[in-house]
């Protein structure tokens, strides 16, 4: 980041402008090294102080709602075609293997269990939400989307999910003691997509007014606002200058001296009055829906390979010839393949060179599963799934708007 720049041995290789020696790329790299090896020693700090909270996903970042029940497409998309294989076999399982070793890698790099847990891509339904309560994480969060869609079906009060009055508090489902926190998709947008082009002390100041007017407007109901503003870890700052240093200082700047707004942590939030959603509408935070991952024939085709793949999986496992070690290794490499990163980039909609090198890189891993089970990988893994587009959209499918 910013902080980088100033120092000495940086500053001067910046200074310099062109000309760089085999020397001075060496010095990068390794102020590069120091900076990476540097990351989880400050978060690790920052959250032993309590000056931040620190949550996960799950250990591959799959979709949990799909691994556990291909009918959770049905709500938000009733209409979506749906792969030939009528469910993810051993969902379920594989979901909780996902969230158990994520929880692990976390205590073994932060010192803590954590209390939270954003499942990814805000993907959230009835089950999941189960499964959170299961591992004792305190809460979750999900888009605004899904929090309207979940309380229309739930029958909330009308006028509360149009005005959005009813997004900035936390939710619980029936009998879970998960809290469920919402993201402002308005808010979350403009630092996403609109500020990037901005002065930064204007873009603050534009912020800090939409919160203001939040409370205003929720100011008669006596109940303190939680108002969520939830971020791609790290795709909007690429597009700012100096990485978002300024907008960032600003803002924490701003919003400590104001003294109607409260920055909070989710867990401390999790503590407030909450309002029950009887109905859980399943999506995720990208329009409210699955649809980034599955319900068209390539995403749909990508998840046919990976089913075929864990039946094979199951088979060999049944058996009991292998070791240990080597059932681990396999095991590994399913969670690989469960990613939802693959199923995100298949489609008309992404980059065809994206598209392609995602694919390929798809087809590897399965391909690699099949040679740790010591199988023969299928002819099909020998097909593309997907091949893109040839026309350019903005942030090249990284990150997607929902305002």
């Amino acid at each position: 980041g910013y902080s980088i720049r100033q120092k000495k041995k940086a500053a001067r290789l910046i200074g310099k402008g062109s000309g760089y020696t085999v020397d001075d790329r060496h010095v990068l790299l390794r102020i590069i090294y120091k900076c990476i090896d540097g990351i989880i020693p400050r978060y690790r700090a920052l959250a032993e102080r309590g000056q931040i909270e620190l949550s996960m996903s799950p250990w591959g970042h799959p979709i949990i709602p799909l691994l556990n029940n291909f009918d959770n497409i049905g709500c938000a998309l009733p209409d979506a075609p749906r792969p030939e294989s009528a469910f993810y076999p051993g969902g379920m399982e594989r979901s909780r293997w996902h969230m158990q070793h994520g929880i692990e890698l976390f205590e073994r790099c932060f010192g803590h269990r954590p209390a939270g847990m954003w499942l990814s891509e805000g993907s959230i339904s009835s089950g999941s939400l189960e499964l959170l309560d299961e591992f004792g994480m305190q809460w979750t969060a999900s888009g605004e989307s899904v929090w309207r869609n979940s309380a229309r079906l739930s029958k909330l009060d009308d006028h509360d999910v149009s005005s959005k009055r009813g997004l900035f508090h936390p939710y619980h489902h029936t009998a879970c003691g998960c809290r469920i926190f919402f993201r402002d998709d308005g808010l979350s947008d403009l630092i996403g997509f609109e500020y990037r082009d901005w002065d930064a002390g204007d873009a603050v100041a534009n912020l800090v007014t939409h919160i203001k007017n939040i409370e205003k407007f929720m100011s008669d109901t006596g109940e303190e606002s939680i108002i969520s503003i939830i971020m791609d870890g790290e795709n909007a700052w690429e597009y700012y200058p100096d990485n978002g240093f300024h907008f960032l200082d600003r803002l924490y700047g701003a919003l400590a001296e104001e003294k109607k707004i409260e920055t909070i942590t989710f867990s401390d939030a999790a503590k407030l009055k909450v309002t029950e959603l009887p109905q859980i509408c399943p999506g995720s935070w990208v329009y409210g829906s699955f649809s980034t991952w599955i319900g068209d024939a390539e995403k749909n085709r990508a998840w046919d390979l990976l089913v075929e793949a864990k039946h094979d999986y199951d088979r060999v496992m049944a058996e009991a010839k292998l070791s240990k070690q080597q059932r681990g290794r396999i095991t590994r490499q399913l969670g690989i393949c469960e990613g939802s990163d693959w199923f995100w980039w298949f489609g008309e909609y992404n980059p065809s060179e994206s598209v392609q090198d995602f694919d390929a890189l798809f087809r590897s891993q399965l391909r690699r599963l099949y040679q740790l089970m010591d199988l023969v990988p299928p002819p099909t893994l020998e097909i593309p799934v997907s091949h893109g587009s040839s026309v350019h959209r903005g942030d090249s499918g990284a990150m997607q708007r929902n305002a």
